[in-house]
């Protein structure tokens, strides 16, 4: 799911998401479960779920409204868990997109908070949630606390006719899954990931092999050999949809020019290239503006190469240290001699994920992994701003 964080903070320029979740969500849900258990005190639960909610953002918001479910929901948890379930709407068939999903997240969160003591009911109750919102969050505490038992389950749940209930193995089983706690145990050993991922590598939903990617991806971070060894063994007859996979895979390891990975991908080795007729422009642009950078690349070796090329930027911070960041261009086959001429438009304009800031804006192309200076262009502050 794609929504900003779940803390709520927003792209720059866009509406808060917790707006997106506002009152008439507490109600919302109230009402369903009032429809299914009619002892439920609905509008007791309402005024609770609402008292200090407007100063919350979205996941806060989340939380606060399971805390409001535990008080009004029978104490004997699996009872409580039983009632939230019948509660569900439909089960979703599709990827979940936008905000709409997102009234169950309470739910998601009740589960993950209260259900660690009752086991079987709790992931009974991801089961479904997982089909209309997601659990890949709330699924990690018993990843923790109940490990050998829910890993036993999600291998199960690899075969399951739900891609969402599919999908939640490899995702909630990311060790460095965003905005969740990390899964220390799997950051330190990821074969039990891995075993499970094997199962998911060639899903027929491109929902869940996308999963499966990040999950490797995250894997990469802590255990670039693994990663690579696991990709390695992937392409060995590897379909369209599964070479997809391992490239999305490999992607952190490309853009540090790891050579184990380069090679899964066929561009190992050192390529002899030479770099001509840089172009940038403008040489000078102002923050807001952007900036082209064009060159020629040309295959010196005496045999026909496969060059992966990326550019990378050395961004100036506020402090006057850099920060690189790797963009991706082309893949190329050049014979000896043959040239191709490849650009690059970067944005310069301010965004949530990145502040721009004046300065000399180093610049390299990576060829193969192999480093070569590009030049520069020099960030001048936005017009009508002095420059510092």
């Amino acid at each position: 799911m794609s929504n900003g964080s779940p803390e709520g903070r927003p792209p720059s320029g866009y509406e808060p998401l917790k707006n997106q979740f506002g009152p008439e969500i507490p109600r919302r849900i109230g009402r369903m479960i009032a429809d299914v258990y009619p002892p439920f005190a609905e509008r007791a639960f309402v005024r609770d779920a609402l008292r200090g909610y407007e100063e919350l953002e979205l996941t806060p918001r989340g939380w606060h409204i399971a805390r409001a479910l535990r008080s009004h929901l029978p104490e004997h948890y699996p009872d409580a868990a039983a009632i939230l379930v019948s509660s569900l709407g439909e089960r979703a068939t599709g990827e979940l997109t936008g905000m709409g999903s997102f009234v169950y997240m309470p739910h998601a969160f009740f589960v993950a908070e209260y259900g660690l003591d009752h086991l079987e009911e709790s992931l009974e109750a991801q089961y479904e949630i997982t089909q209309r919102f997601t659990a890949e969050f709330s699924i990690r505490p018993f990843l923790v606390g109940h490990r050998d038992a829910t890993l036993a389950r999600l291998q199960e749940w690899t075969t399951d006719p739900s891609m969402h209930v599919r999908r939640l193995v490899s995702e909630g089983t990311r060790p460095r899954l965003p905005w969740a706690p990390v899964l220390r145990e799997f950051v330190t050993d990821p074969s039990p990931v891995v075993a499970l991922l094997e199962l998911l590598k060639d899903d027929p939903a491109l929902y869940v092999r996308r999963s499966v990617a990040n999950n490797l991806n995250d894997i990469s971070k802590d255990h670039p050999d693994t990663t690579v060894e696991v990709c390695k063994r992937w392409m060995g007859g590897a379909t369209p949809e599964r070479a997809w996979l391992v490239k999305h895979a490999l992607r952190t390891l490309i853009k540090r020019g790891n050579p184990g990975a380069l090679a899964v991908l066929g561009f190992g080795g050192v390529a002899t290239v030479s770099l001509d007729d840089v172009a940038v422009t403008p040489r000078s642009p102002r923050i807001g503006e952007s900036a082209r950078v064009e060159f020629t690349v040309t295959n010196d070796g005496p045999r026909r190469a496969a060059l992966l090329v990326d550019l990378r930027v050395h961004f100036v911070k506020a402090r006057g240290d850099t920060s690189a960041k790797v963009f991706k261009l082309t893949t190329v086959q050049l014979d000896p001699g043959e040239s191709t001429r490849i650009g690059k438009r970067i944005a310069l304009h301010q965004q949530s994920t990145r502040t721009h800031h004046e300065g000399l804006h180093e610049m390299e192309v990576l060829v193969n992994g192999t480093p070569l200076p590009l030049g520069s262009f020099d960030l001048r502050p936005p017009e009508g701003a002095r420059r510092t």
